[in-house]
């Protein structure tokens, strides 16, 4: 693959804290894009703000603010791992489609091509900019617009499920799924309006567990565990 989009999960990235950072998991993941990145495969990464907060963590301030918060979560998620990902030897952009002072530059295809074109890891941070629409959403519009070949979702769970394998221990955890059955069923992979762009824009999905060793190489590589959506 020449350019892929991977989707990193905040809780993920805080490890057996469940919030914040842990700073372990976040440079094994800064290893692992590094040997992607050594082989020519250009990496854009979407961060969730979970580990932070989320927009529906508060019923009593106003939707748009929280959804606000939650957009400054995730550009914190990015300042964070991005400086990982220079400490183990790579260079990186940051990306926001909002003003954020001289901390991350304004988001355009033509800029994150241009730091493609340099060898850099593009962070698209602070989501769509507007409330009500999820990281989920930001991830699969950033990859139709850099026109990446994969969304890779590294969770927190090795895979998209027919039920939650947390209540029910007979779930059963696909290996091929197309993006109308997670549609139809109602599979929560990623939010209702990100499926269908996914859909109506053949942009396919990997979904696998971030904790399991060298995943997200092995997501590239072919040795992969996990469930890929197909379109």
């Amino acid at each position: 693959m020449k350019r892929v989009l991977l989707k990193l999960s905040g809780e993920a990235l805080a490890g057996d804290k469940k919030t914040g950072f842990d700073e372990a998991t976040c440079i094994a993941v800064g290893k692992q894009v590094k040997q992607l990145v050594d082989d020519g495969v250009e990496v854009g990464i979407v961060i969730g703000g979970g580990n932070f907060w989320r927009g529906r963590t508060s019923e009593t301030i106003d939707r748009t603010k929280a959804d606000q918060i939650g957009m400054l979560a995730t550009v914190m998620n990015c300042l964070y791992v991005s400086e990982i990902f220079r400490y183990v030897g790579m260079q990186t952009e940051i990306f926001t489609p909002f003003v954020c002072s001289t901390f991350t530059k304004g988001f355009s295809k033509d800029a994150a091509n241009e730091a493609f074109s340099q060898g850099k890891v593009c962070f698209f941070a602070g989501g769509t900019g507007h409330p009500y629409f999820s990281t989920d959403t930001a991830t699969v519009l950033r990859a139709i617009e850099i026109e990446a070949e994969v969304i890779l979702l590294a969770k927190a769970i090795d895979g998209v499920y027919d039920s939650d394998p947390k209540i029910n221990p007979d779930a059963k955890r696909y290996d091929i799924l197309p993006i109308a059955d997670v549609i139809d069923q109602k599979l929560a992979v990623v939010d209702l309006t990100a499926s269908i762009m996914c859909m109506e824009n053949k942009m396919p999905m990997y979904v696998f567990a971030l904790q399991e060793e060298n995943s997200i190489v092995k997501a590239i590589t072919g040795d992969f565990n996990g469930t890929q959506v197909t379109v």
